[in-house]
């Protein structure tokens, strides 16, 4: 259940970046609510899952999940580049949060 949760908050965050995006400085109102919203959630669902995973995994799979989502958010719907290096760099992140969970950072 706790995997969920992280999951779910990192999820949150690439919402929480994309919202950041859209309110050009927090000037738009409606994607600036959207980021607190989903700013307030992430941080929330990772503090409910810090109660039975170990912070250094849980955290790196968050931020991991944030990391790839964001840039593969960021190509496909905002138009912004996808050269082989930056596609490399985030299947980078992905082994490297692979390597965390099966080198028993979770329980």
């Amino acid at each position: 259940m706790a995997w969920i949760l992280v999951v779910v908050a990192g999820l949150f965050e690439v919402v929480m970046a994309y919202s950041l995006k859209l309110s050009d400085g927090f000037s738009v109102p409606l994607p600036a609510a959207g980021f607190v919203v989903s700013a307030v959630a992430s941080f929330g669902l990772l503090a409910l899952a810090l109660k039975s995973l170990d912070v250094g995994t849980a955290y790196a799979v968050w931020t991991g999940i944030g990391a790839v989502g964001t840039a593969a958010l960021g190509m496909v719907l905002l138009g912004e580049n996808a050269s082989p290096l930056k596609i490399a760099s985030i299947l980078l992140i992905l082994c490297g949060v692979v390597g965390l969970n099966l080198a028993g950072g979770g329980h």
